[in-house]
């Protein structure tokens, strides 16, 4: 007979009681996620699709857009620090503090190899059970964008354009992935 394995729970308390040592902390359902500095390409990436996507948000008056590092809990006790989120708020429901953010209106992940199993699996069933409009797995080396939202069982895959439009946006964010992906790995 084997012996039982050990599991430790995490909570947010002891993820944001961690040193501050360089890597990324997250915890999603009890599950510590530690993950190193990100490649400069997934940089390139997160800083491109992230001046569009501000820029929209700016344009319309949709809330923040903003990146790593962050805290975010959702509601729920989780710690989060997506690559890029959008909260969604009017000018005086402005947060100041992480606890206060809630549920973004897009998360978007630009994968990495050290965290692409965890943006697909664990973040994603968060992300959808905790009700993300749209999240979006960004994969520089296939060129292609998944987008869930919260009922799907599969992603849509997008590899020509990506429409983005949400409520309170007269006009859809049109993001032309090709020269998206171009422009961040080709320079």
């Amino acid at each position: 007979m084997g012996m039982a394995e050990l599991v430790e729970r995490w909570t947010r308390e002891q993820v944001l009681a961690l040193p501050d040592d360089g890597n990324r902390y997250e915890l999603v359902d009890g599950e510590l996620l530690v993950s190193p500095s990100p490649r400069m390409l997934h940089q390139r990436g997160v800083r491109t699709l992230f001046r569009a996507i501000d820029a929209h948000v700016e344009c319309y008056r949709l809330g923040e857009a903003l990146s790593s590092p962050s805290d975010l809990d959702l509601r729920d006790g989780q710690l989060v620090q997506p690559d890029i989120f959008v909260v969604g708020y009017g000018p005086e429901e402005r947060p100041e503090d992480w606890s206060e953010v809630g549920v973004p209106i897009l998360v978007v992940e630009v994968l990495s190899p050290s965290t692409a199993r965890y943006d697909r699996t664990l973040k994603r069933r968060l992300y959808q059970r905790t009700g993300v409009p749209e999240y979006w797995i960004v994969d520089l080396d296939a060129r292609l964008v998944e987008r869930w939202r919260p009922d799907d069982d599969r992603p849509e895959i997008l590899t020509d354009q990506l429409t983005w439009s949400p409520a309170g946006s007269a006009d859809p964010l049109v993001l032309r992935l090709p020269e998206i992906f171009t422009a961040v790995i080709e320079g």
